[in-house]
């Protein structure tokens, strides 16, 4: 299904969703462990392509790019298969971003079968974000950018045609500008434009100089999604904050907007979700809003 219109010529890409089965992920099964977003009763469930299609299609959605989930590291190839495979039956999503444990020294040959799998992937995951609070952690410590074998890794990524989707806080990002800066001929997406926790000043300026450094990387692009993470609703202000800081230190063609549904469902919906960052961009040359809603990730994606 696809659509056209002034959100670009091929319609709205929603750069960063995430479908998944409960089975699959020991997060949603068990008791409740802490996560950055919260409480998440109601999405320990399956999320379906076609729940993902009722939230996005109404809204103008014409592609997608699905974003790992957290399987089992083991299991990431089966990830990959699996969303062919929903591909295949639905034609959505358009592009896959798959995971690989880039530490490991066998990660090529993983990496290798994943794209044998799936002509739709596009790119890896493996999050490194690390913070003090150790609710909002996931990589093991703060520098692991600086791992060898993990630095050998995402430079084959360039050779494959992947991208690097980069996960990390404001506290991580001198080191994240080093880690980008030499590996030039990656490209990397700067997940949730760098989860900015909060509109407080204590959380503002860390993010900002930690974007400025990142902004001096030119294989580095943003990705405007994930603002609800930390308050827990659609924060107009916040949305606005994060638009603005990250279109003056990258421009549109440099950015590009991800519902991180159906995270983002647990206190939203998917018109206004996609409501507030329009309303964020409204002042905006039809041009740069349509780089950010579509021609960004179609170029990234090569969708």
């Amino acid at each position: 299904m696809t659509t056209s219109g002034k959100d670009g010529a091929g319609g709205l890409v929603d750069a960063h969703h995430h479908i998944w089965r409960r089975a699959d992920l020991a997060w949603l099964q068990g008791p409740m462990v802490p996560r950055i977003f919260g409480a998440y009763e109601p999405i320990r469930r399956d999320y379906p392509i076609e729940e993902y299609l009722a939230d996005a299609v109404p809204a103008g959605v014409a592609a997608s790019v699905y974003v790992q989930t957290n399987w089992p590291l083991e299991r990431s190839l089966d990830e990959v298969r699996w969303v062919q495979e929903v591909h295949e039956q639905t034609g959505w999503p358009s592009a896959i971003v798959g995971c690989a444990d880039l530490f490991a020294v066998e990660a090529a040959g993983v990496i290798a079968a994943e794209l044998a799998a799936s002509p739709l992937l596009r790119g890896i995951r493996l999050q490194l974000h690390w913070h003090e609070d150790e609710r909002f952690r996931f990589a093991s410590a703060p520098d692991r950018m600086n791992d060898p074998v993990l630095r050998r890794n995402v430079a084959r990524l360039a050779d494959l045609g992947l991208v690097f989707e980069l996960q990390v806080f404001s506290s991580q990002m001198a080191d994240a500008a080093r880690f980008v800066a030499a590996l030039p001929r990656v490209t990397f997406v700067l997940l949730h434009a760098g989860m900015l926790e909060s509109a407080a000043e204590e959380h503002v300026a860390p993010w900002l100089a930690g974007l400025d450094l990142l902004a001096e990387q030119p294989n580095l692009t943003v990705k405007l999604s994930g603002q609800g993470t930390f308050v827990h609703r659609v924060d107009e202000e916040l949305i606005g904050l994060v638009a603005s800081a990250s279109l003056e230190r990258f421009g549109p063609e440099r950015c590009m907007f991800g519902s991180n549904f159906p995270i983002e469902k647990l206190w939203t919906d998917y018109g206004t979700l996609l409501g507030a960052w329009k309303n964020a961009l409204g002042s905006q040359p039809e041009a740069v809003r349509r780089e950010v809603f579509s021609d960004t990730a179609r170029r990234v994606y090569a969708l």
